[in-house]
């Protein structure tokens, strides 16, 4: 696990806490802050000593986050709902939610948030297409959107209020890949720590989108706009290609094979047609 050569920061709040990113990132975010202030919506495992503080917080009321984020100096923001859903409950979390986070941050005069922006935002492009970072956003559904919608917050607030931003388009952070589309796509946890590092810390950053994957073999992504943040992954889906092509192949019209964004390009609608 990377360890940090930088002085720790007071305090940082770590949003979504209790989801699956944030229950790995409890304990590695713990070298870079004096005090982690960890919140969701969700119950969670007790403060582990005086470095942690939990927080039960639901980002669509604002006085609430505006209370959560007093006292912090850089946010770490994963919270909100990690799949697709309908509009209707994206929209309270991923959308106003990140709004009061940005709100809060403006009033407290946070001046560094790593956002935690997805692949699904570029979801539509295809996997025989490289993109980087000023290419078309393309995104997959309601979920892509909400991040997209994350990524123009944090643009807005560094141009308005000068609060600086890593927007991670994460990929696929697991502790290995699943399937094929996760060769390309695939995050290991040691290198989503190391890109968090890179966004608290790297200097001068405004507001600087980075693709979030490991060094992997058919990657479709280029940082070379985020290069500033000094992020080269070590990590790589190689060892895993074996067990992963074990599996049977997509269907060539399948999403999987098709999209980046695979199986989130063609999930919904969640309401039915009018009969």
């Amino acid at each position: 696990m990377p360890t940090s050569s930088h002085d720790p920061l007071n305090r940082i709040l770590l949003t979504g806490a209790a989801g699956s990113l944030g229950q790995v990132l409890r304990t590695r975010l713990a070298p870079y802050a004096r005090v982690l202030r960890l919140s969701d919506i969700a119950d969670m495992a007790p403060a582990e000593g005086a470095h942690q503080e939990v927080v039960i917080c639901d980002l669509a009321d604002k006085q609430a986050v505006d209370t959560l984020v007093d006292g912090v100096d850089a946010i770490v923001h994963l919270g909100g709902i990690s799949t697709e859903h309908s509009f209707e409950e994206i929209v309270e979390a991923n959308i106003r939610g990140t709004y009061h986070i940005y709100e809060a941050a403006r009033r407290h005069g946070v001046q560094r948030v790593v956002f935690a922006s997805s692949n699904h935002v570029i979801g539509f492009h295809k996997q025989t297409e490289r993109i980087d970072a000023h290419d078309l956003r393309r995104p997959d559904g309601y979920y892509g959107l909400s991040k997209s919608f994350g990524e123009d917050l944090a643009s807005f607030y560094f141009d308005r209020y000068g609060i600086e931003t890593v927007s991670m388009r994460i990929g696929s952070s697991y502790p290995e890949p699943k399937d094929r589309r996760m060769m390309s796509t695939w995050l290991s946890y040691d290198d989503l720590t190391m890109l968090i590092e890179r966004g608290l810390f790297t200097p001068g950053v405004g507001h600087t989108v980075v693709f979030g994957a490991s060094a992997n073999r058919d990657g479709w992504w280029d940082n070379r706009y985020a290069a500033r943040l000094g992020f080269t992954p070590k990590d790589s889906s190689e060892p895993f290609r074996a067990k992963v092509e074990s599996q049977p192949m997509p269907a060539p019209d399948d999403p999987a094979r098709i999209y980046q964004g695979g199986s989130f390009t063609a999930m919904g609608p969640f309401e039915g047609p009018k009969s």
